[in-house]
């Protein structure tokens, strides 16, 4: 038995080793086999090294990482809040009922998230907009045709109005650049536990995404935007 289980250890190791270096796919499942017990792993995804064009880039690379850490947090607790006033929703037969219902949620949401949306850039709510579609597969202009009245409301007042943005914006890390960082953003979190794991309801093969852009960090946008604000501030000191 001893023997079996060493060969089967041993095969696991050279699967292992035999993966490229800068992945495992997510949709293997990787075991440890013992004598008495078979243990299922985490998944983890492991990435490459990041490959910056020049090094300043990094600077602006961990600027837009502390915008997608603020806005994750919020994008999973308004979910939360979605799914728990879907499920409700759901039981309740009376329209009547349900628009009294959504007032109050309205009224709780304003509560809960207003003045933390009035503190976000117009850069985090656009991350926050394309991290809601990320864990519902629905953008928010979706959420408000599907729930109307206090939803409505609340999506409209508080971050369409905050940032002037598209409601009707979704996420597709595959062929937009900035969806891809937030993405690498957030798998990297994840795989050192800084941020705490959800599912996204959309589905994407990030490693596959990743391998093909060969690790690349393209920051070019946020370098122009940040020269854009510079221009206006010396014409402004002039």
């Amino acid at each position: 038995m001893k023997g079996l289980v060493t060969l089967l250890l041993l095969l696991c190791s050279c699967t292992f080793f035999a993966q490229k270096k800068d992945s495992i796919p997510l949709s293997k499942q990787y075991l440890v086999i013992t004598d008495t017990t078979t243990i299922k792993l985490k998944e983890v995804v492991l990435l490459s090294k990041r490959k910056f064009e020049a090094q300043e880039d990094v600077h602006y690379y961990y600027w837009f990482r502390k915008k997608v850490f603020k806005a994750y947090p919020y994008a999973i607790l308004a979910v939360k809040r979605m799914d728990t006033l879907s499920g409700r929703l759901a039981k309740i037969e009376s329209n009547r009922d349900k628009k009294r219902y959504t007032k109050i949620i309205q009224r709780y949401l304003e509560g809960e998230f207003t003045d933390q949306l009035k503190k976000m850039t117009k850069t985090e709510g656009r991350i926050l907009i394309k991290l809601i579609y990320r864990q519902t597969g629905l953008t928010v202009f979706d959420q408000i045709r599907e729930f109307r009245s206090g939803w409505n409301a609340f999506w409209y007042n508080t971050t369409a109005n905050l940032f002037s943005l598209s409601l009707k914006t979704e996420y597709d890390p595959e062929h937009e650049n900035e969806d891809f960082l937030i993405e690498e953003i957030l798998q990297r979190a994840f795989t050192d536990e800084l941020l705490v794991e959800q599912k996204p309801r959309i589905t994407f093969d990030f490693n596959k995404i990743y391998q093909e852009r060969d690790g690349k960090i393209d920051v070019e946008t946020y370098k122009l935007m940040f020269a854009k604000a510079k221009k206006k501030q010396e014409r402004r000191s002039n």
